[in-house]
């Protein structure tokens, strides 16, 4: 009925290392099993962990494909047993565990989401990974709330992005770091109070002095490494910080009396191994209370540039330089 085809593209590893070894192969369309639905996918985001999947420092959980990809936008055409929504022929945005990068791709029904009525099917690719990462960090773990502050480093990336608009939307004081003006410039054109140049100013003093000495609320960090203790040091009182990745290192000297004084929260979580319950959770929390902000237009994923999926080398050289402001995309349609 849907003209789904026996085989289909898909880029593979073919071995761990640079960009030059994701290459463009052809393997059987997979088929959906219970609670599954499988996705013409209109184009995949490109994320960091599919990188660190790539020089082998991320392998997919037990059982699942090695089709690198965390998210898809796409329409439905074909449901496994006991799958009532979304139906055949929904277009549909989903968090995957793996299988991104392929013409078609397997999901679990249960998260995934309707296309905003106004993002495109080929833009909502680059709404999952950051929106689920955001909400359960910021706003579940994080616990931020109306007229709180949040600092974001990174705040011209995926996350960034997503963080800024987030915040904003939900009535926090939002500062950001970024690497160039021109990236600074753009997120306080997308609604950041200050975003700090982290390469010609010393992030720790600005916020010190934008602050008055209190600090901030929530800590958004993915960089880890030397940044840690300078975190711990900018929370306020009562403070939160929430380690999603750790860009420059998993180690750190700590003075933890600060944390003691300060009554600090630290936290942190990574997303793909968590289990389908867990992720249907974050789903049904997004559609409540960020959907509608997507419908509306009130925020929206930031798409840098899309490539074709036989591109994919080329869409993660752009990543790792860092150059890109947003999403990157991959479209299995030229």
């Amino acid at each position: 009925m849907n003209n789904i085809p026996q085989s289909m593209n898909y880029i593979q590893i073919e071995k761990h290392g640079d960009p030059e070894v994701l290459k463009l192969h052809s393997m059987p369309v997979p088929e959906p099993g219970p609670g599954e639905v499988l996705i013409k996918v209109a184009a995949a985001g490109v994320n960091r962990p599919d990188m660190m999947q790539r020089k082998g420092l991320y392998p997919p959980p037990p059982g699942a494909t090695d089709v690198p990809g965390l998210e898809v936008s796409g329409t439905v055409v074909s449901v496994g047993q006991n799958v009532n929504e979304p139906p055949i022929n929904s277009e549909v945005c989903a968090l995957v565990t793996c299988g991104g990068y392929a013409e078609y791709c397997l999901a679990a029904a249960s998260i995934c989401l309707p296309v905003p009525e106004k993002i495109s099917l080929v833009n909502a690719a680059g709404i999952p990974e950051t929106f689920f990462t955001v909400w359960t960090n910021v706003f579940e773990r994080g616990q931020l709330k109306a007229r709180e502050s949040l600092l974001v480093h990174g705040g011209s990336s995926g996350i960034g992005t997503t963080a800024i608009q987030l915040g904003k939307a939900f009535g926090a004081t939002v500062y950001t770091t970024a690497g160039t003006s021109e990236k600074c410039e753009f997120c306080e054109n997308l609604g950041a109070d200050v975003s700090i140049n982290y390469r010609e100013q010393d992030f720790s003093e600005e916020i010190k002095r934008l602050t008055e000495g209190k600090g901030v609320n929530v800590i958004l960090d993915m960089v880890g490494g030397p940044y840690f203790p300078k975190n711990i040091r900018l929370l306020a009182d009562e403070g939160r910080l929430v380690q999603i990745a750790l860009m420059q290192g998993s180690k750190a000297e700590v003075d933890f009396r600060s944390l003691l004084l300060k009554r600090v929260t630290l936290t942190g979580s990574t997303l793909r191994p968590r289990s389908v319950e867990e992720k249907t959770k974050i789903a049904q929390a997004l559609q409540k209370n960020v959907w509608p902000l997507l419908e509306s237009g009130a925020v929206r994923p930031i798409i840098h540039q899309t490539f074709p999926l036989k591109h994919a080398s080329e869409a993660h050289r752009l990543m790792e330089s860092s150059a890109h402001i947003g999403k990157i995309l991959l479209k299995p349609a030229d």
